[in-house]
C-alpha cells in the first residue's frame, strides 16, 4: 500500500532517546525517594504521556505523581542539552519521504520537548503537522490522529501511523487507521504485532516502500 500522508511517533520511532528516557525517569525516582523501576518497566510506559505514564509506573496518586514530574522535567532537560541521536538513515530516508508524502508528528512528548528535539536534529521542516501530549489526550486515545487528519480533511485509513510502542498501534487500530511498527524501538515485536500492523519494519529507510 502507498500512502501520501504519514503520521510518525517520535521517541523510538524517530529519535533514538528510550536510554535517556529511561536514566531520567530512574533519577526521578531516586530522587522522590521511591522504588527505582527497571529499563524494561521504564521502557514499557514510554509513549503516554508523562503524568498518566508516571502514575501507571509506579502506581501512585496524583499528588506523588506531581513530585515525580518535576523531577523528571528538571534532569530531563538538564541531561536534554545533548541531543539524543536520531536513528539511522532517518534524515535521507525523510527527505525521500517529504518528496512524495505529507508528514506529521503524534508524540508523548511536551510540545517544549519536541520543538527542542526537532531544533537540535534540523528536521522541524519535514513535519507540516504534530499534535504533542499538552495539546490532546494521551496515547492510546486517539485523539491525536484525529486532530491531525480533520486539518488535512482526510478519513482515517487515508493516512498511516508509524510507532514502536503498542500505543501507537493502539491509536491507530481504535479508528481503523493502518499502521506500520518498528522493531527497532522498546516494544517487542510480538506485542506490536497483536495489533495487525501492515509491516513491522526493521530500519527507519525501510518506509521508502509505503510512499
Amino acid at each position: 500500500m502507498k500512502f501520501k500522508y504519514i503520521i510518525f511517533d517520535w521517541d523510538g520511532t524517530v529519535m533514538d532517546s528510550a536510554a535517556k528516557i529511561v536514566a531520567c525517569m530512574q533519577k526521578a525516582a531516586e530522587l522522590a525517594q521511591i522504588e527505582i523501576p527497571t529499563t524494561t518497566q521504564v521502557e514499557h510506559i514510554i509513549g503516554i504521556s508523562l503524568h498518566p505514564a508516571i502514575k501507571q509506573l509506579f502506581s501512585i496518586d496524583d499528588r506523588k505523581a506531581d513530585e515525580i514530574v518535576l523531577h523528571y522535567k528538571r534532569i530531563f532537560l538538564e541531561q536534554d542539552k545533548i541531543a539524543s541521536p536520531l536513528f539511522d538513515k532517518a534524515t535521507e530516508t525523510l527527505i525521500l519521504l517529504k518528496q512524495k508524502a505529507r508528514l506529521a508528528v503524534a508524540t508523548g512528548k511536551a510540545r517544549r520537548g519536541l520543538e527542542r528535539a526537532w531544533e537540535h536534529t534540523n528536521t522541524k521542516h519535514f513535519f507540516e503537522l504534530s499534535r504533542c501530549a499538552d495539546e490532546a489526550e494521551s496515547k492510546p486515545s486517539s485523539d491525536m490522529l484525529l486532530q491531525i487528519i480533520k486539518e488535512w480533511n482526510i478519513e482515517p485509513q487515508q493516512a498511516l501511523m508509524v510507532g514502536d510502542t503498542i500505543y501507537d498501534m493502539q491509536m491507530a487500530e481504535n479508528i481503523g487507521m493502518p499502521r506500520v511498527g518498528v522493531s527497532y524501538g522498546v516494544h517487542d515485536k510480538a506485542e506490536l504485532l497483536k495489533h495487525k500492523p501492515l509491516s513491522i519494519i526493521d530500519s527507519f529507510d525501510m518506509m521508502q516502500i509505503f510512499v
